[in-house]
């Protein structure tokens, strides 16, 4: 589910408990409108965690300095 299906739930959610005066035999519609607004903010928590851990830009701007890589060979008058 994509970032459009979890503010789509959230949103029929919202209608469904704030905007109608629904009653059905058998199903509370203000729960069902709550549950499926909780269930768009878990999508959507999920989706910008993931969202956020997979764009880490590389560090190739300076922040990390350069690897150096020395070599000592034994024998070799180092000065």
């Amino acid at each position: 589910m994509g970032i459009g299906g979890c503010i789509i739930l959230i949103a029929v959610g919202a209608i469904i408990t704030f905007a109608t005066d629904w009653h059905m035999k058998g199903v509370n519609t203000d729960l069902l409108g709550l549950i499926m607004m909780a269930v768009g903010m878990i999508g959507l928590a999920a989706y910008v965690s993931i969202f956020k851990r997979r764009r880490i830009p590389p560090t190739a701007s300076g922040d990390v300095p350069p690897v150096v890589e020395e070599r000592y060979y034994p024998g070799e008058r180092r000065y």
